[in-house]
């Protein structure tokens, strides 16, 4: 039984924002000096909670695992995630706050107990294969209807890498047995 965490329920909402509504709330959520569209504000509360998720959660895979592909994918996710939360402060417009600590607790929570091999599988499941296949859709999301130049460039620009830690994710889910679900 999967428990839907907050950061599925962003990424899910990210999918169902129609243009209208994105509008409507566009003018209750901006400020004169700071317009930013709903859908860019989702994107990076989206995205930031992704990388700082994806780092936290790779960072216990240092400690908690003992396969040395999984910490090699950790440092990796670690590395590139480091880069793409840099990358998402530089693409925000001056006056809207990247979050550098938002990680979902759920998904924290769950891995810090596990050692080992139960480790190794959940956080392959939930960061490596559920998490990548949000954080795609997420920047997808913004690089075809995000609002803000910047922001929709910068999307742009990471997906290959996220596609590709998606990837990455799926060849080592196979490699150690681990069931996508």
């Amino acid at each position: 039984m999967k428990k839907m965490t907050a950061i599925a329920a962003v990424s899910s909402c990210l999918c169902l924002v129609p243009f209208a509504a994105t509008a409507q709330t566009q003018a209750a959520s901006t400020t004169a000096a700071n317009p930013l569209a709903q859908v860019d504000k989702d994107f990076v509360q989206a995205a930031s909670m992704s990388s700082s998720t994806e780092i936290d959660a790779s960072k216990l895979a240092t400690s908690n695992s003992s396969d040395k592909d999984v910490k090699s994918f950790a440092h990796h996710m670690i590395v590139d995630h480091t880069k793409l939360t840099l990358q998402l402060k530089m693409a925000a417009p001056h006056g809207i706050e990247v979050p550098k600590d938002n990680s979902d607790p759920a998904i924290l929570d769950a891995l810090k107990p596990l050692k080992g091999k139960q480790f190794d599988q959940a956080y392959i499941q939930k960061v490596g294969l559920e998490g990548h296949k949000q954080a795609v859709a997420a920047f997808e999301k913004e690089a075809a209807d995000g609002q803000n130049a910047k922001l929709k460039e910068a999307a742009q620009k990471a997906l290959p890498t996220i596609k590709q830690h998606y990837q990455m994710a799926q060849d080592l889910a196979t490699k150690k047995g681990v069931a996508a679900h």
